[in-house]
């Protein structure tokens, strides 16, 4: 027994001779654990999706949408020849395969229709004066999809760390239009009005009106 004593004395002095070697209790191990982990999620809990949509919105999203936007008959026209040159003209996509074009349009027509009972309210407007709806607007507060987001050619999924913060800053700046853009417009005696939208859709089905969120979008008064 003495001798096995000796031998567990021995090899503990061996090990603590070892340079860099200590021995760390229970507790401390635990400690630097939660202490580590804590560490390894500040990144996360920096990222701010609020702040980043506000940061960009005056100053780099709708300046680029002005700029990229066509006029809807030539949207309109150049889909119908060609859905991918109306994309490279007038949309973007992150992935050249696989993805529907984001398309970005400028248009002034009539409401013809106002569909409020929904938080996702919707109006249907007449671009080209035939009375008939042309293409669909979200007016909110509820914004549905990702065309914001997938507009742009200067944010790239590659830039986040994982598909969840990516999603939120899309859901950012949909909640930051709407509060800025959309919470000025009125939600009764739509019909008739004249608007003017600079706004996104995707290119999901070229035969459909498109669904337009809109960056910029003013009301004016109803046809005399």
């Amino acid at each position: 027994m003495r001798y096995r004593t000796s031998i567990i004395i021995a090899a503990l002095a061996a090990l603590l001779a070892l340079p860099g070697c200590k021995l760390v209790k229970n507790e401390d191990l635990a400690k630097a654990k939660t202490e580590g982990g804590a560490q390894a999620g500040s990144d996360a809990a920096a990222f701010d999706p609020d702040k980043m949509a506000r940061q960009m919105w005056g100053t780099k999203i709708v300046p680029y949408l002005e700029a990229k936007a066509g006029p809807f008959a030539d949207v309109r026209s150049l889909i119908a020849e060609s859905p991918d040159d109306a994309g490279k003209r007038f949309g973007y996509r992150e992935k050249p395969e696989g993805m529907p074009w984001t398309i970005a349009t400028r248009f002034e027509g009539r409401i013809v229709a106002a569909n409020t009972a929904s938080r996702a309210a919707t109006v249907d407007v007449d671009i080209d004066g035939d009375g008939v709806a042309d293409a669909v607007v979200q007016i909110g507060p509820v914004i549905r999809g990702t065309a914001l987001r997938d507009g742009l050619d200067f944010i790239s999924f590659n830039a986040f760390t994982n598909q969840i913060d990516y999603a939120q800053f899309a859901k950012s700046l949909n909640t930051l239009m709407a509060q800025t853009t959309l919470a000025k417009l009125p939600r009764e005696d739509l019909n008739g009005r004249q608007i003017s939208v600079i706004g996104v859709f995707a290119l999901d089905k070229p035969g459909d009106k498109p669904l337009v969120t809109p960056a910029v979008a003013t009301l004016g008064d109803k046809a005399s």
